[in-house]
């Protein structure tokens, strides 16, 4: 995993390792030739750094430049994600270089760079870059890998003018590496067109006293805060008769009037419960728990054709729908357990078909949890498959801190994708700005020991996590990663807004996650919605 040359590993050793590791970095800058001149091609050459063998500065094909003289700290060395070589960037000092190749005669239109990548994290930059294209330049940082599994990145750039730059940057200090190789530069663009952001708790929020500024500080209405942000979907939870009101038919009407109004779509996501539904509670609704199997199933229709109608009905039909909630064990427990699978069948079904009745055109999710375990997706949706449940979206939730690591989310997305014919989404993610509690209930993630590797609780690496979620669900291959939605977003510390709708008192322990600091103001992490 580690991008030190081989010649120089095995020097590494025992007393003599700073010593070593000078002394050979020293040679490599000694004999190392000035950067070759840009040489320009029509195709991209070269893609797995294959030609030249390895401890090669500027492989064939490419060219390599570096602001602080060191063109050694990019080299080639054995180790590729498919063939024998890679190419990455290292040095024992701080360093900045760049590995590139410059196109011309290129036909204009849309181009999509992908890669396969790793790296240390923590450079000041990692990136892949499309520049000197004729538009404005494109860029996708490298996430950190540590556990060494490569991952597969995508930017797109519009070409005008036939040329195009190609390039991998490093801006680091001593030790931090990345790794690069299998490449291509073809026709097409990538993008995602769900953009989302889940404001279920926003109403209960602002009726008990919350408030919204934009990173400026300037108070505003705060789904026109995140609309302006680049928000594209407001996501609304529907619990079926909460104990406060909130989350039911009528706050969700009202909510998703101002999410349409700001131009932003609709994904609706029905709970079938009176509180929380998760793998760990699918707990019926109390006006449902005496009911039979087939009452159930028309229960759930109903429930969902009455919603949907009244969303419908006011202007604002709804876009996307979840029927059931992280359902990975099934709904409407005991009778919708996955135990009885030709039973849970029967009840998405009917919520499938309350929601095509309402709307032919509304796009139906079935959103399980644990985004990284693909043997669960691959036992639940072959089950479905064989019921015969029809749908259109997989969604997943993926919180990195207890659903594995983005190189398995990758996998998963990849798998189940081409698995099945579906377009897939992350419907669920977050990563905390900070540990603290504002309030006195205790977060829910609130030591370092429950962070992912790689990103700090700040909000540097809150926004990095988002970024980097992004750019996974961008790269699933054929156009079919839909988007990203962020959990709770508006959900801060106001009093009595807490996370049981039964105890005005119970507190709330997503204060740190939200992309609203505790002077209410809004994160970074926001901006990245509008940069897929």
């Amino acid at each position: 995993m580690h991008a030190v040359p081989r010649t120089l590993r095995a020097l590494l050793s025992g007393t003599r390792l700073k010593v070593a590791v000078a002394s050979a970095l020293g040679a490599l800058l000694l004999t190392a030739l000035p950067a070759a001149p840009a040489r320009a091609a029509t195709a991209l050459s070269n893609t797995g750094f294959e030609a030249g063998g390895t401890g090669t500065a500027s492989p064939a094909g490419w060219s390599t430049s570096s602001a602080t003289g060191q063109n050694a700290a990019s080299f080639t060395e054995a180790g590729g994600h498919s063939g024998s070589y890679r190419l990455s960037h290292w040095a024992a000092t701080a360093y900045q270089v760049e590995t590139y190749q410059y196109l011309s005669g290129l036909t204009d239109g849309n181009y999509t760079l992908s890669a396969w990548v790793r790296s240390s994290g923590g450079q000041s930059s990692a990136y892949l870059a499309l520049r000197d294209c004729g538009s404005a330049e494109q860029r996708t940082d490298l996430p950190p890998t540590p556990d060494g599994a490569w991952i597969r990145l995508v930017t797109s750039v519009k070409v005008t003018g036939g040329r195009c730059t190609i390039g991998v940057s490093s801006r680091a200090s001593a030790g931090q590496w990345l790794n690069v190789d299998d490449l291509a530069f073809t026709p097409g663009s990538t993008g995602l067109t769900v953009k989302g952001v889940d404001i279920s708790s926003l109403k209960k929020s602002e009726d008990l006293g919350g408030a919204y500024r934009t990173s400026a500080g300037t108070a505003g209405d705060p789904v026109a805060i995140l609309k302006s942000a680049g928000a594209t979907y407001g996501r609304l939870k529907v619990w079926v008769d909460p104990a406060d009101g909130y989350n039911g038919k009528a706050r969700v009407l009202a909510t998703a009037r101002r999410i349409t109004s700001q131009g932003m779509k609709l994904l609706v996501d029905f709970h079938y419960s009176d509180i929380w539904a998760d793998p760990g509670a699918q707990t019926k609704p109390a006006a449902w728990s005496g009911h039979s199997y087939s009452r159930l199933t028309a229960d759930v229709y109903d429930h969902t054709y009455d919603v949907l109608s009244a969303l419908k009905a006011q202007g604002t039909t709804a876009d996307m729908v979840q029927i059931g909630n992280e359902i990975n064990t099934g709904m409407l427990w005991p009778e919708g357990s996955t135990d009885n699978w030709s039973q849970l069948a029967g009840l998405l079904k009917a919520g499938v078909s309350a929601t095509k009745a309402v709307s032919a055109s509304t796009r139906v999710a079935l959103h399980l949890a644990h985004g990284g375990d693909n043997a669960l997706y691959r036992w639940w949706f072959d089950n479905a498959t064989a019921q015969g449940v029809p749908y259109d979206v997989i969604a997943l939730s993926f919180y990195g801190y207890w659903h594995g690591s983005l190189s398995a989310l990758q996998a998963n997305l990849d798998d189940i994708s081409a698995r099945y014919g579906k377009n897939v989404m992350v419907a669920e993610t977050a990563y905390p700005f900070r540990l603290d509690s504002e309030d006195a209930h205790e977060n829910i993630i609130d030591t370092t020991a429950e962070l992912v590797s790689g990103y700090a609780a700040s909000p540097a690496g809150q926004s990095a996590w988002l970024r980097d979620v992004m750019s996974v669900v961008e790269a699933v291959p054929n156009g079919r990663g839909l988007g990203v939605v962020y959990w709770e977003p508006t959900w801060t510390a106001v009093t009595g807004n807490g996370w049981d709708p039964a105890d005005p008192s119970s507190g709330n322990g997503w204060e740190n996650q939200a992309l609203f600091d505790y002077d209410s103001r809004l994160l970074p992490a926001a901006s990245w919605l509008a940069h897929r």
